[in-house]
């Protein structure tokens, strides 16, 4: 005899044959579509190149390059960050006009080389906005090194005649001086600057995580 299915039994056939799917399966469904789409269009966060087929992991890249100068790059870094907080500290603010005015000093000289701010950068690795931040912290450490990189006449006068430097055509004895003053002041300048980071360093409190 056929069973003819009452109401209650069509109800339940219903619910389970057209069974909502539980909104935590949505969520996760939608998470790893979104995660296998960003994984397409943005390989080059994770994959730096495939040889026939074969991924090689950015990690693999920054690993090799850790070994080739990873500890160069963070005594670089350990470095960078001593003289930022040490700068901060005693307040040494510079214009961007007085940063301004070096950058187009820069571009004059490589112009007259033939080439330009852009190529010169781009062959050092560097960009216009990390000059700017070498340059300015360079003139801060000038400030703060004032008295101690500061040349006198004596020097200068010393120097032409110890070195038996000879006067260049077409130049001024006063221009000349001016030139070798400012040799002998980026002299002092790096002397001076190179310890007071050593000093910095030796007194600071630096942990380090990784060897290399």
């Amino acid at each position: 005899m056929e069973h003819t299915p009452t109401t209650e039994n069509k109800e339940n056939y219903v619910s389970l044959k057209f069974k909502k799917p539980k909104p935590l399966y949505i969520a996760i469904g939608v998470a790893v579509l979104l995660i296998l789409i960003a994984l397409f269009f943005a390989k080059g966060l994770f994959v730096a190149a495939t040889v026939n087929g074969n991924p090689i992991s950015r990690f693999a890249v920054i690993s090799e390059l850790e070994k080739q100068g990873g500890k160069q790059a963070l005594e670089a870094l350990v470095d960078k960050k001593i003289i930022g907080s040490e700068l901060n500290k005693k307040g040494i603010n510079i214009p961007k006009e007085e940063v301004d005015a070096e950058i187009e000093k820069i571009k004059a000289q490589v112009t007259t080389q033939g080439g330009t701010l852009e190529m010169a950068l781009a062959q050092q690795g560097l960009t216009e906005e990390s000059l700017r931040e070498q340059i300015t912290i360079q003139k801060k450490l000038e400030k703060l090194l004032a008295d101690k990189i500061a040349v006198t006449d004596l020097e200068i006068d010393a120097y032409i005649k110890d070195s038996k430097t000879a006067l260049p055509k077409d130049m001024k004895m006063e221009d000349f001086k001016k030139q070798v003053g400012e040799q002998l002041k980026q002299q002092k300048f790096q002397t001076e600057a190179q310890q007071w980071v050593s000093d910095l360093t030796a007194s600071a409190k630096i942990k380090y995580y990784v060897s290399y």
